[in-house]
């Protein structure tokens, strides 16, 4: 099987578009806060990767990803 990091970034972003349109389960409280926070933090995941410059490097890939500072 050969990795091919193309379609690998391109799953991320499907995570990340689906993240951002799944709608909120009908719970309400901080259960309902929790849910919202998870999904930021995965919508956050998934497009840190998916944004990400790669290289492949003696057998590795190499994320970069530019921070925000």
């Amino acid at each position: 099987m050969k990795f091919n990091v193309e379609e690998f970034i391109d799953r991320y972003k499907e995570r990340a578009e689906a993240v951002k349109n799944r709608s909120i389960p009908p719970v309400g409280g901080d259960d309902r806060m929790a849910f919202i926070k998870q999904a930021e933090t995965d919508f956050q995941d998934f497009m840190i990767v998916a944004d990400s410059e790669f290289i492949v490097e003696e057998e590795y890939l190499i994320f970069k990803y530019k921070l925000d500072t």
